[in-house]
Order: C-alpha cells, then structure tokens, then sequence
C-alpha cells in the first residue's frame, strides 16, 4: 500500500470525546478534523462499531480516517454502547436500543461547528450493517452510505445460518464477542470508574450464543434490521462492497436489483477486509471511491459517478487449488444495470454422473442415491474468510469421494459466469430433517479441482425459512438451491462439476441423523449464468491502493496462523483445529500493549451425527506498565438428536488476578436443524 502524506488538508486528531445521548449514556470517539472547519464547516464521515477505537482496530483506522479528513471531512470512530471506552452494556447486534444511540450520534455530529450538517456512514461487517439499518430510518442528516460486507437480509446471509443450516461460524463469531464484550475501557481515558464499567460488562452482557441458538428460523428477531423487508425504505445513495472470498457477496446484488437510489456495487477477489486492505490481492485505491462517491452525494461535486457502471466486478481466472491466495488472476469486468439482460441463465440437465448441454436430453434413469461421510467438509474452509489464513477451500478431490458429482464434457471454448448459479434438484430423503450441500468445481485437465462457489439448503426449509416442515421419508421434493453469487472463467477443456452431499461439516452443523437422498437427475439441472465479455469491461480502472501513515507499533509477541485436519484412524475421529493467534503489540502513542489469540476445534467420530463438537478458546488482554486485564472465554457447543447442548465459561483477571468468574450450561431443542 502506498503511504500518502500530502493531502489537500492539514487535520486535527481528538484522540478521545463525549457524545452525549438521550438517555445520559455517553459514547466515546475518535475524529480527525480538517484545519479551519470551524470557520468553513465541512461534512462528517462515521464509522460505528464495537470493536475498540483505542486499540484493535486502531491500525486500521490510522490508515483510513486520516485520509478521508485529509480531503475536506470530519471523520469519526464511535465505538458502540458498552463497548471499548462507550458507556453501558452491549448486549446483542444491531438492537433498535443501537440504532436509537445511532441517530443520536448523527444528530450530534450535524450539530457540531465543524460540520455542514451532512453525514456519510461508512463501515465493514458490522458497520456496514448499521449503515444500512440507520439508512432506513432516514435520520435527517445521513446523506450517503457505504456499506462494505453487510446484509440486507441477516437470517439468509449472516454469520448464522445459511439456507436454514446452522453454520459453524455462528459458534466461533459468537465466542470472538463474548472475548470482546468482556474488555474494559481504558482507565487512561475513562479515570477511576474503568473497573466498575468492567464489571457492569462482565455481568451484563450475556451469552449471545443463547439467543442466536433460540432463534433457528426466520422469526421477527431476524427481520429486525433486514432492510430487504421495505427496501423502499432506505432514500439515499448506496455503495455496496464485498469479496468473492468474503461471507457477503450475494447482498451486493439484491441492493442493487431492489433499492430505487443512485447505487453502485463493488465486489473484488477479497477476503472479510476493506479492498484497499485486499486480500487476496489486487487491492485497490477503494479510499479514492470512497471519497468521489461523498464528494459526488455530500458535497454535490458532479464527479461523473452518476454515469459510471452500477456494478464492478472481478472476473476470477482458474487457480489451483490451495487454502491460502496472496493473488486471483482476472479481469475487472462491469455491467451498468442489474440485472443486466445480456447475462443468459442456460438451464444443463443431469443425467448418470453428466452435466448436459441444454439441447441434450437426459433420457430415463433410475435414482441415484447418496449418504456422505461425516468427514465430508474438512477441507470447505470458513463461510466468511477473513484474511487469517489459510481458510480457503482446498483441492476438492478431498470431497468429491463422498458425494454425488456430475461433470461437464472438457469445454470447447472458455465459460464465464457471472451472478448466481442454482441447482434445480428432485430429491427423496429417508429422514425428516436433511440438508445438502451443492458445490460448483473448476476440473482441470489433471484433475484438480478447485470450488467455484457453493450453497446449502435444510430440506425442512424448501417452502421458505419461515414455517419449515419436516420431511415425509419416500416422498419426492423439488428444491432450487440457490448457490452463493460468484463471476469466474472456467477455460477451454476443463470441466464443470456439480457436487452433492448430504453434509458438510463444520462449516455447518449436520442433521440430527445421517440421511439417504435418492436424486432423480433426469428430473434434475443446473442453471449457470453465462455472460458474454463486453467492451465496457475495458472502462473499468481503479488507482493504487493508498492509505495514511500506519500506526507505529512495537512487536511484543509473534503469532501463528493455521488451520490442522486430523484423522484418528483407530478411533476414527476427525478433527478440524483453526489457530488465529495475533500475537501482541504496543502501541507507541499511549503505551497500551494489545493481545488477541483464539483457538477452535471441530470434532466429530465416525458416522455418529450426535458426536460433533464444536469449542471456541478466546483471549484478549490488555496492558499498561503494572496494570493488565484479561478475559478467557471457552464456549463448547455439542448435540443429542434433539437438543443443542452449550457448556460456556467466562474469566477475568486484574493484574493476574481472577476477578470474575460465570459458567453456563444450557439446554436449547433443535427445531428442524
């Protein structure tokens, strides 16, 4: 990344400010400020998530906040009610009590001197999710957002659940806030009260995986903050981003086919991280159209973004395949509406082991059946990648053994897809509550086999998330499995393979039981996207990744990265461990040392649909001469055929001292899951 020092604007940091809100809890910031705003207010920039100004996104934030103030705009880093050096407890994701705190925190920034009365909202994960759910309230000075790995839909694309299965990041997302959550504030900011707001944190926060698990169909907990239930809602300017190696990609495209706003979708190669940080590379100069998208919609400066592709896309090459990608070849390619009428859903029929073309007939067959392995799954990597490698899916040859897989002929000439492909399937289960798995593989000549994309569905979910039913055993269903959104070239003579199983652990929790499925493939198909190459693909350009000066840090403790598959022969267990071990830093400016490591482990023995295990080991610690406080926190969760069955524990040490302790054993029936 390019390091920039010379900017339009000379800036002012507030390393730490009160907003007040309508019930006396104070939130805290961080802002850069333009020299001179005072006298010459200019627009505002907010960023608004629960993930410590002060320490560990701080990095981040010394990259990106600088640069935008830099340019003519008050940039802000709230951290949410009960979270790093704010007030209160946090006790969920996106409560309408957060929402509430949000508008008020836009009202007191259209207030300021400084500020001209306009807002833009910019934030990944979960800051692009609250600047969705606050675009919707229409709070008078929210002008634009961008919003970057976000959903509009939080019960069919979250961390959750995916296609009504329970999936395994649910469990490791989960623990990551339960570890979070437990911080105090900095005593340097916040004086003698830090320890009681601690403890206020410890007792109150809660064990957030209770109430995701309690939650296992589309109830009005999920429709709460899905903007997809009145998209209509939402009047002002949206840019959309995601990664084809992030969790949340299939967002991009519905905001763009269903918000009647000037709108814009960007989607590269990478991973859960800003593209200016992008991984797997090429990075790009995303803080650039950042700042042409709020100079275009906060300042009213007619940059030409108006007339500029609604949706820009990274066209992905074929690649080995391996767990880990410092770089995917392709191309940037572009479409100036979608849906765009130039993409051609072509519908390939099944037959014995074949993908067909779609003038060819399938003929008559007999069903096929298929029962996959508990094993199945090890090498998927995370639903959500981010950036801690290696959690990308590897050679699917590791797989396709214990699935049902249908091939295309070598293709004469080279195929890209773009949008979402789906699996028209005709199924007869032998239980009441199954699932499958489908997968999209890149064949190569020699064989390897690399994922395209991929989709689930819970088979008691085929009439919508809703209300589902259980299957009656014998009886045929038809069910479109709907494969998450992806734009790949598959080249001349390498072959297309759709995969079935019917599991695939632990990216996401199994069926109570292992579960038969007849296929009928002459019944069956699949429906790829094909897209013609166009010449407004050769208009698509962005500058070099650029960022301000970076956050001088001292290295107190290396970490380690790594995801190990066992295999216990003699017992026959498996087991998947994902090492994200940060290390620990200093940071220079005020001396605070930072640690993060979490561990996890996904086992399961044999056949025994009731053996899989899935624990979660989060520390965070921070540091300051003789002062330190640490939280461990360690959630297993495990299962019979009814139930889920949670075992979590939360410690807290002071200066090496155990200061708190809480244990949670929980009981939670499985409703079609």
């Amino acid at each position: 990344m390019e390091t920039v020092t010379d900017l339009p604007h000379k800036t002012r940091v507030v390393e730490h400010t009160w907003i007040p809100l309508r019930d006396g809890t104070r939130l805290a910031a961080r802002m850069w400020i333009p020299e001179g705003a005072e006298d010459d207010p200019v627009p505002a920039i907010l960023e608004y998530i629960p993930y410590r100004k002060r320490d560990f996104t701080r990095k981040r934030d010394e990259r990106t906040h600088p640069y935008f103030a830099g340019h003519g705009y008050a940039a802000l880093r709230v951290d949410l009610r009960g979270s790093g050096d704010s007030e209160g407890v946090l006790t969920d994701e996106y409560l309408p009590s957060e929402l509430d705190d949000g508008e008020d925190v836009l009202a007191w920034i259209a207030e300021q001197p400084w500020c001209d009365g306009s807002v833009g909202m910019i934030g990944i994960s979960w800051g692009g999710f609250n600047g969705l759910q606050l675009a919707a309230r229409r709070p008078r000075a929210l002008k634009a957002i961008v919003t970057c790995s976000s959903t509009d839909d939080r019960y069919a694309d979250d961390v959750h659940y995916m296609g009504g299965c329970l999936l395994g990041d649910n469990l490791s997302w989960a623990s990551t806030m339960f570890a979070y959550n437990a911080l105090p504030p900095d005593p340097a900011l916040v004086g003698d009260r830090w320890r009681a707001m601690w403890h206020q944190r410890l007792e109150g926060s809660g064990l957030w995986l209770e109430t995701w698990l309690r939650h296992q169909h589309r109830d009005a907990y999920w429709r709460h903050g899905s903007v997809c239930e009145d998209y209509a809602a939402i009047d002002c300017p949206v840019l959309a981003v995601s990664g084809w190696a992030d969790g949340y990609s299939n967002a991009v495209f519905r905001l763009l086919e269903n918000l009647d706003v000037p709108r814009a979708g960007l989607i590269g190669p990478w991973s859960h991280v800003y593209p200016h940080l992008g991984t797997p590379g090429p990075a790009i100069g995303f803080l650039q159209e950042v700042v042409r998208w709020f100079d275009r919609w906060l300042k009213g400066i007619e940059n030409g973004i108006d007339d500029e592709p609604m949706l820009r896309a990274w066209m992905q090459d074929a690649v080995r395949p391996v767990a880990t990608y410092d770089h995917r070849p392709g191309r940037w390619v572009a479409e100036s509406v979608w849906p765009t009428p130039r993409i051609v859903t072509r519908r390939h029929p099944l037959t014995r082991g074949r993908i067909l073309e779609p003038r060819e007939s399938p003929g008559a067959l007999e069903p096929r059946a298929i029962q996959s392995p508990l094993s199945l799954g090890l090498f998927a990597g995370k639903w959500c990648s981010y950036a801690a490698a290696p959690d990308l899916p590897h050679d699917q040859r590791e797989e396709d053994g214990g699935a049902l897989v249908f091939d295309t002929e070598p293709l004469p000439q080279r195929l890209e897809i773009l949008g979402r492909a789906v699996a028209d399937l005709v199924l007869v289960p032998d239980q009441p509550v199954a699932m499958i798995a489908v997968r999209l593989i890149d064949v190569a000549p020699d064989g390897k086999a690399t994922r395209i994309t991929y989709g689930l569905l819970n088979l008691c979910h085929r009439d919508g998330h809703e209300a589902p039913r259980p299957l009656e055993p014998g009886v045929p269903v038809r069910v479109a499995v709907k494969l998450n959104d992806v734009a790949q070239a598959v080249p001349k003579g390498h072959r297309i393979r759709l995969a079935l199983s019917t599991s695939y652990w632990p990216l996401a929790w199994p069926p109570p039981r292992p579960v038969t499925l007849q296929v009928h493939p002459e019944e069956s198909a699949l429906l790829l996207p094909e897209r013609p190459a166009v010449q407004l693909d050769d208009e698509v350009e962005f500058g070099p990744p650029m960022g301000t000066s970076p956050l001088e840090t001292e290295t107190v403790e290396t970490g380690e990265h790594n995801w190990l598959v066992t295999r216990d022969l003699a017992a026959d267990r498996s087991q998947l461990e994902v090492i994200e071990d940060q290390g620990a830093w200093r940071i220079r400016a005020h001396g605070l040392e930072v640690r993060r490591k979490t561990y996890e482990w996904y086992r399961s023995t044999a056949d025994d649909f009731t053996s899989v295990e899935g624990e979660v080991l989060t520390t965070r610690a921070l540091s300051r001469g003789p002062w330190s406080a640490e939280t461990v926190a360690r959630t297993h969760l495990s299962c019979d055929e009814e139930n889920f069955l949670v075992h979590a524990t939360l410690d807290a040490y002071e200066s090496g001292r155990r200061v708190f302790a809480e244990t949670w054993d929980l009981v939670i029936p499985r409703e079609l899951v």
